[in-house]
């Protein structure tokens, strides 16, 4: 074999070699680096538009979620996006129909996709609760395109490079190899992440040509790293304003929770108010009917003091001896030992009443202000107890046999005012549960680090249906206008914000059982000595 020949075969395979190297480095880096582009930007964009939805779908605003959607397919390269429940149920989609028809499966890797799309998800989450899912497609065909086009383009420069290097080794032989160092450094700074990256050429041969055209791709490798800076950028700027979005909209969440636990208190406190009413009116009626009495009375010692004025009238020891022998006959005839002796039982009746009122209106009182100290505390559950059933117990005593029994407790961490309403809520429920002469037991007592409570009642109980609903906001087994169906959901959330839980058992004509568990406060429980009935 002559030395020419072996010098074409040899420079022609290095050549090959070389290029096949630089080709696969630089495809390899195309790839993986635009891929890895639009897995983030798609995986972003999923999760970004969960965050931007998860109001949305909380407040099941349909028509915000299909503006939304649609907003979003303004997005370039996106062909479709889907907002639908856990259980499959579509909350607004917009984008491509035929992509919507088709069975959605979830794409991994972008180099796998077979179909054009990359298929990807997100969760809308609330405190570890799935709420709704988000399904995005991207379009991959334009990109796969661009990378096939680089190949053949980058595989016709290398084939006509290689049969020119054949032709022309024998007289350009060492410019070939200096061309080709230069490529080789250039492809090998490129796979190390240079971005700007220039091959010197020169004349107009056809190592130039390739030094141009790597230039040329150096240079769109350069500019698409420089698009995907970009992207990055504004998706960072997009992510700061949602989440100032987001913090403004927790902050309004937050009052607008404030304003609902207080109205349904009210709510609570309007369902009372016909037994208040009625407890109100009886004392007020014996007060009102004592003072009419003592009206009686205060005329009659009015009547006794003008007679006693007109007994030093009297200008004679018998004329003033016959004005108190009429007085006493007249003083006997008002009979006003009695007078006396009921004065004094009135005043203690009307004194009673009055303390009776004092106590019904100091419980209402206590329920019904907003609260403004919404710290937690070292606090005996008995305490909370007792003031609930002060309140409740109009309601109660018609309707029901309260029976409690409550135990020695250890401290909890709580806010007082929020574990009354809770418990005023499952009072108030087992009441309207019994249709009469029924049976309402609350118990306290300690266990396995934890504080207990349960109201249990005898009345109609609940169908096991109903059970995974019970704690539903705006769910409610009362009949319209008897509840708002927040009671159980505002307590349920009370719980817990107390680390706490809240348990039910129901069974239809056997009454139902709700249970409140409480971890302990690390304290020492203090001297307080719980009432039994």
């Amino acid at each position: 074999m002559s030395l020419k020949l072996k010098t074409i075969l040899g420079v022609a395979i290095i050549e090959a070699l070389l290029l096949g190297l630089l080709i696969t480095v630089t495809l390899n880096y195309l790839k993986s680096t635009n891929y890895e582009g639009l897995y983030k930007r798609a995986i972003t964009t999923a999760t970004l538009f969960a965050t931007t939805t998860k109001d949305a779908v909380l407040s099941y605003d349909l028509a915000s979620l299909d503006a939304l959607s649609a907003e979003l397919m303004e997005n370039p390269d996106l062909v479709y996006v889907r907002i639908k429940s856990p259980s499959g149920q579509i909350f607004a989609q917009a984008g491509n129909k035929t992509w919507l028809n088709d069975p959605f499966h979830e794409d991994q890797q972008i180099d796998h996709v077979s179909d054009g799309v990359f298929d990807t998800r997100a969760e809308i989450r609330e405190a570890g609760t799935l709420y709704g899912i988000i399904e995005l497609g991207i379009d991959t065909s334009s990109l796969s395109r661009q990378i096939n086009e680089v190949w053949h383009w980058s595989l016709s420069i290398a084939i006509g490079e290689m049969g020119l290097v054949a032709l022309f080794s024998y007289f350009l032989g060492s410019y070939l190899v200096s061309g080709l160092t230069r490529l080789r450094y250039a492809a090998y700074r490129i796979s190390k992440g240079y971005m700007d990256v220039f091959v010197q050429s020169k004349g107009t041969d056809e190592i130039a040509e390739v030094s141009e055209a790597f230039n040329a791709m150096s240079e769109r490798l350069k500019n698409v790293s420089q698009s995907r800076e970009m992207y990055e950028k504004q998706l960072e700027s997009l992510n700061k304003t949602l989440e100032n979005q987001i913090e403004h909209r927790t902050r309004a969440l937050e009052k607008t929770n404030e304003q609902l636990i207080h109205s349904e208190k009210m709510a609570s406190i309007g369902t009372l108010a016909a037994g208040v009413a009625h407890e109100i009116n009886n004392p007020v009626g014996f007060i009102m009917s004592n003072i009419r009495t003592l009206s009686t009375y205060t005329a009659t010692y009015n009547e006794i003091i003008s007679q006693l004025q007109q007994l030093d009238e009297q200008q004679s020891e018998e004329e003033l001896r016959q004005a108190v022998r009429s007085l006493k006959a007249w003083l006997k005839q008002k009979d006003i030992e009695f007078i006396l002796e009921d004065m004094a039982e009135i005043i203690t009746d009307i004194h009673e009443g009055n303390e009776r009122i004092n106590h019904i209106v100091s419980g209402l009182k206590d329920f019904s202000h907003v609260d403004q100290d919404k710290s937690y505390k070292p606090a005996n559950l008995n305490e909370a107890i007792e003031k609930t059933l002060r309140v409740t117990e109009n309601e109660l005593k018609y309707k029901a046999e309260t029976v409690v029994e409550l135990s020695d407790l250890p401290l909890v961490n709580c806010n007082t005012s929020q574990i009354q309403q809770v418990l005023l809520n499952l009072i108030i429920n087992a009441s309207h549960a019994i249709e009469a002469e029924g049976r309402i037991e609350i118990r306290s007592w300690a266990e396995n680090n934890r504080v207990c409570i349960s109201v249990r009642d005898n009345g109609s109980g609940i169908p096991p249906a109903l059970h995974k609903k019970i704690f539903d906001p705006f769910f409610t087994t009362k009949k319209v206008g008897k509840g708002t169906g927040l009671g159980l959901a505002i307590s349920y959330n009370i719980m817990k914000e107390h680390q706490g839980e809240i348990l039910m058992e129901s069974q239809p004509g056997e009454g139902t059982c709700f249970t409140l568990n409480f971890p302990k406060a690390v304290i020492s429980s203090p001297n307080y000595s719980p009432k039994k009935s």
